[in-house]
């Protein structure tokens, strides 16, 4: 890059967390405005805004001066789409008052997108799916599901629109769960102003490789946003960025810089007994490293043991720039 590389994040990362055991959460609640202060502290470029915030008195306007006064960016507005609400399907649901709320949601989403000057809006439809054998009808699920948010986009045609794809989790089984899967919905879809996220370990998590499905979706025009974190592949972690797979994150970046994407990078951590603030920070830095690494690789080397897959010879300029 020839510039230092901006990282962003979500503001999930300094909320509470919770989980089955601990309901009543590993940490205390934090002030929406208050967690502008914590990603500044982290030396973050801008969050991604969870709508809508707990505080119904916070406007856009005094959020985004407050934003501003941080020199931090609104990177997108993603509408709770996966809460208690709609948890039985938001897009998807077979109610057709709940659909209408996502709907309505998904258009408030867009003027609050448009009040604190957000990037895109993103959808994480974690509750638009199934979980038994024989519960829905897969044509109708996915003609409510891709049905909604053609509606939605095309009802706001200069509004970028992005999905955050995910295997499971809510649901066991979800309308929008691989970045395959989720190509061809976007092809049913049938509109300009929607693309893909792509999330480093949810796709570790749908088992594939994560540089192979950037390439991907960058190769068909559908790439917004890039989020990264660590897991072991089995759940959706959220550990900091380079933990657990450092090989393929390294091949990630490399990748990321190659398609030339030179946006900020955006961490989805969730630091369940570790500060916040101490992880966003410890995944920037590996994420640093990481990246020089990429510039130390010998790229006609790289690229002529790639052109005969030569497997040890790329091991070897690999491990040159990883180890000194």
């Amino acid at each position: 890059m020839s510039t230092e590389r901006k990282y962003t994040g979500g503001m999930w990362v300094y909320g509470q967390i919770i989980d089955r055991y601990a309901t009543d959460g590993y940490n205390e609640p934090r002030a929406t405005l208050d967690i502008v202060k914590d990603a500044k502290e982290s030396g973050l470029s801008g969050i991604d805004i969870n709508y809508p915030w707990p505080e119904k008195d916070l406007t856009p306007k005094e959020f985004k001066s407050t934003l501003d006064a941080a020199g931090l960016d609104a990177v997108c507005i993603t509408p709770s789409i996966y809460s208690r609400k709609y948890r039985s399907g938001s897009f998807s649901s077979s109610d057709a008052q709940v659909r209408k709320a996502a709907n309505d949601l998904a258009d408030e989403s867009v003027d609050v997108a448009n009040q604190m000057g957000a990037k895109y809006v993103k959808f994480w439809p974690g509750q638009d799916g199934y979980d038994y054998p024989f519960q829905v009808d897969y044509t109708e699920l996915r003609k409510h599901g891709l049905g909604g948010i053609r509606s939605v986009a095309q009802n706001h045609p200069k509004t970028q629109f992005a999905i955050e794809y995910k295997l499971k989790e809510p649901r066991t089984r979800l309308l929008w769960s691989t970045a395959n899967a989720s190509l061809i919905n976007i092809a049913e879809v049938g509109v300009d102003n929607l693309g893909l996220v792509i999330d480093f370990g949810h796709s570790l998590f749908a088992k594939e490789n994560p540089a192979e499905v950037l390439s991907l979706i960058h190769g068909q025009g559908r790439l917004v946003d890039i989020e990264l974190c660590d897991n072991y592949r089995e759940w959706d972690d959220d550990l900091t960025a380079g933990s657990i797979h450092l090989v393929e994150t390294l091949e990630f970046l490399y990748t990321v810089k190659k398609i030339g994407w030179e946006s900020a990078l955006k961490l989805d951590l969730f630091p369940y007994r570790e500060s916040p603030v101490s992880a966003v920070k410890e995944s920037v830095t590996t994420l640093r490293k990481l990246e020089a690494c990429v510039d130390r690789l010998d790229f006609a080397a790289l690229n002529a043991a790639q052109s005969k897959h030569d497997a040890m010879a790329v091991q070897g300029i690999i491990r040159d720039a990883l180890i000194k």
